[in-house]
This record gives structure tokens, C-alpha cells and sequence, in this order.
């Protein structure tokens, strides 16, 4: 497996990408991972949906996350609007030159619905425990993390994964819980979403309801799959691995027909 691990400037901000099998033929695939996460915290799921798949892939750590520039300013409730208008058609310009497909998880499922919901070309989206209004339940469990981070481990842990964990924490957490932040709605974009998409979620989501999904598969234009992941937490590929991969797979090859696979 071919990786380039590097940085890019875009809009004013250094990003830490990679780029797996860039040289695969097939439609490049983007990761685009969740309010907390980063490159690393994808584990392998990256790479095996890569292997398993032919088509390339990017990976990359926005603003704030990993090991991209640090967040110097309070979040703005439309963070996620920027992400989809301003860096990710930047970074699918020069890394891919291509349209892609997107794999979103969580805020990166919603930067996805917003990408593809503004008309962007886009191959498929697969939506892991996607949100696109906020609920009670979400926010409280929000705010029950935000109470225990002082003084808790947290901070140590994602250390391994984040530049400015504390930074990294409160620019996710003080949005989403800030009173403004209520209105937040992504429906506007899903009927303008014409690709087809797979939504993903554990039965047990402490972030979200299947209220995210019915709402989905209510409103937009194109096919829809769902697979229901057995077990709780907010992510479902790392519940069980090997079901999301064969689901997102199998769900590629679908949008794309098969894969050849060749190199240039």
C-alpha cells in the first residue's frame, strides 16, 4: 500500500494529509472524521476500505484537529458550512482532480451532506451517525463531557492524537453548546442530494436518534441503504468493524460498478 503523508496550505490554515493508493484509477474516496477525531483516530478503516475497495483514498485532519494548525478562535456555528465550501472543494481540486466519494463520520457526515447538498459532483456518500438538527439527548450527553473534561483523563489521551487537545475539545464542545447552536438544520441540503447514499449507525447512539435517519432517507433525492450497526456508541465502524467495512465496500462497487483496480 502506497501512502504520501504531507501538509497543505488551504485557506490560510496548515492541514495534515494522506493520501492512500493515490494512483488507483477508480473514484477517489474521502474520510472526512468526526467532531473529535483526527487521521489516526480513523484507526484502519481507512486503509482496509481502501485495500478492499481499488479506489484511492484521502484522509486529512482539519483546522483545529490532529496534527493540522491549531484552533486559535472560538468556533462559529456554521464551522461546518466553511469545511464544505471553503477546504474540502479545495482539497478534492488539488490532491484529486476528481469528484469523489464521501465517508463521513458525524461532523464529517454533515460537512458531507452540506458538500453534496450544495451541487457539488459527488460519486456516493456513506454516512456514519450522521446528524443534521440537534436533539436533547445529543446535547446532554455534550454537556455531561464538557462537565467531566477539568481535571479528567481526556486530555492526556487525546494528547496522542491532537496538537492542542484543550483547544481541540472546547472548540467542538462550546459550539455545539452554545445557545445559538440550536437552530442548527442541515434538511434545507437533502433534497438537493441526488447521489446514491448508505447510512450507518449503532443501535445504541448516545450522540444521536434514528430520528437523523429517517430524516435522511426522507428528504433526499437519491437511493438509500441503511445499515444498523448491533451494540451502542457513535462509531459504528469501530463497533464492528468488519460489517461497515463489507457494507461500505459492497456499497462502493454498487455506485461505481467494479473496480479494475489498474495503476497509471
Amino acid at each position: 500500500m502506497e501512502l504520501i503523508d504531507d501538509f497543505i496550505e488551504v485557506a490560510g490554515h496548515r492541514l495534515h494529509y494522506r493520501l492512500i493508493d493515490p494512483h488507483l484509477e477508480a473514484t477517489p474516496i474521502v474520510f472526512l472524521h468526526e467532531g473529535l477525531g483526527s487521521i489516526e483516530l480513523w484507526r484502519d478503516f481507512p486503509d482496509q476500505v481502501v485495500e478492499r475497495s481499488g479506489h484511492p483514498g484521502l484522509v486529512f485532519s482539519r483546522y483545529g484537529y490532529g496534527w493540522s494548525d491549531s484552533l486559535t478562535e472560538p468556533r462559529a456555528v456554521n464551522y461546518m458550512h466553511v469545511e464544505a465550501a471553503e477546504v474540502l472543494p479545495i482539497l478534492v481540486d488539488r490532491l484529486l482532480g476528481r469528484p469523489p466519494i464521501l465517508i463521513g463520520h458525524s461532523d464529517g457526515a454533515s460537512i458531507a451532506i452540506i458538500y453534496a447538498g450544495s451541487g457539488h459532483p459527488t460519486g456516493g456518500l456513506v454516512l456514519l451517525a450522521p446528524h443534521v438538527f440537534t436533539e436533547a439527548e445529543g446535547i446532554n450527553t455534550i454537556a455531561a463531557v464538557h462537565a467531566s473534561f477539568p481535571g479528567s483523563e481526556m486530555s492526556t489521551k487525546m494528547s496522542k492524537y491532537h496538537a492542542d487537545p484543550e483547544a481541540t475539545f472546547y472548540g467542538w464542545a462550546d459550539i455545539w453548546l452554545s445557545p445559538e447552536f440550536g437552530a442548527w438544520n442541515l434538511e434545507p441540503y437533502l433534497p438537493e442530494i441526488g447521489c446514491p447514499v448508505l447510512l450507518i449507525q449503532s443501535e445504541e447512539d448516545e450522540y444521536g436518534s434514528l430520528r437523523q435517519l429517517d430524516a435522511i432517507e426522507s428528504q433526499v433525492g437519491g437511493s438509500i441503504e441503511r445499515l444498523m450497526v448491533s451494540g451502542s456508541g457513535h462509531s459504528p465502524h469501530l463497533i464492528d468493524p468488519e460489517a461497515v467495512t463489507a457494507a461500505t465496500v459492497r456499497f462502493v462497487a454498487a455506485v461505481q460498478g467494479p473496480a479494475t483496480g489498474r495503476r497509471l
